[in-house]
């Protein structure tokens, strides 16, 4: 089997990467250095924000030839050094609110030092994910710790997740070579796809299972 890494050298996929970072708007302004060795791209320097870290990764990942990104990224919020931690937390509060797919009254966000903990229980894995992502974007914010637990009303039978899942699969991406296995409460992705596309989406499937609290995925792109 022949790999996009395999057929790509490290010193394009650098070159790459850094475009993109170049490129993509909201990894603006940025002070990033990319290196490359065997595919992997390795992120380091500092960015403003949180949510330009969180743009950085995604500008790695979707450079063809990548097998895997090490964030190394410092955050350093100018002029933020007397931010009080009780105005990100009202901030983090309502913009859970905000989110219709959150169930914001089972969350609890604590706020020390810019880092945000979450706290709580929801019903489904991608509500997990998207309560992390909208803290993600906050000004301020160094980080998120996310405790949430994922605990479906009625625990479905792993037999009948992989089922759906693997039909979820076929509808959304157009390829059968995704295999599915499940251990306790998280979402085994294996084999191969043809584009990040395809991996991104994938995830995203897994995510909207009910009972799913993470996923593993160890999909290998090879367009």
């Amino acid at each position: 089997m022949t790999t996009a890494a395999a057929t790509r050298t490290d010193p394009h996929i650098q070159r790459d990467v850094l475009d993109e970072l170049a490129w993509d708007p909201q990894a603006q302004p940025h002070e990033i250095g990319v290196s490359v060795a065997d595919g992997v791209v390795t992120l380091t320097g500092r960015v403003d924000s949180y949510a330009r870290k969180w743009a950085a990764q995604r500008c790695a990942h979707r450079v063809r030839g990548v097998r895997a990104v090490a964030d190394d990224i410092e955050v350093r919020l100018p002029g933020l050094d007397g931010q009080d931690d009780g105005e990100l937390a009202l901030a983090a509060v309502r913009a859970l609110e905000w989110d219709s797919f959150v169930p914001a009254e089972r969350l609890d966000v604590t706020v020390s030092a810019g880092w945000l903990m979450l706290r709580g229980e929801v019903e489904f894995g991608y509500q997990r994910r998207t309560a992390e992502q909208e803290l993600r974007r906050l000004r301020g914010v160094r980080g998120v710790t996310n405790l949430v637990e994922v605990v479906p009303p009625a625990p479905p039978s792993a037999e009948q997740t992989a089922l759906d899942l693997r039909r979820a699969l076929r509808r959304r991406t157009g390829t059968e070579a995704i295999t599915v296995e499940l251990a306790g409460d998280t979402v085994v992705l294996g084999g191969t796809v043809r584009s990040w596309w395809e991996r991104d989406e994938a995830e995203r499937v897994a995510w909207s299972a009910p009972g799913v609290r993470a996923v593993d995925d160890r999909l290998v792109v090879t367009g």
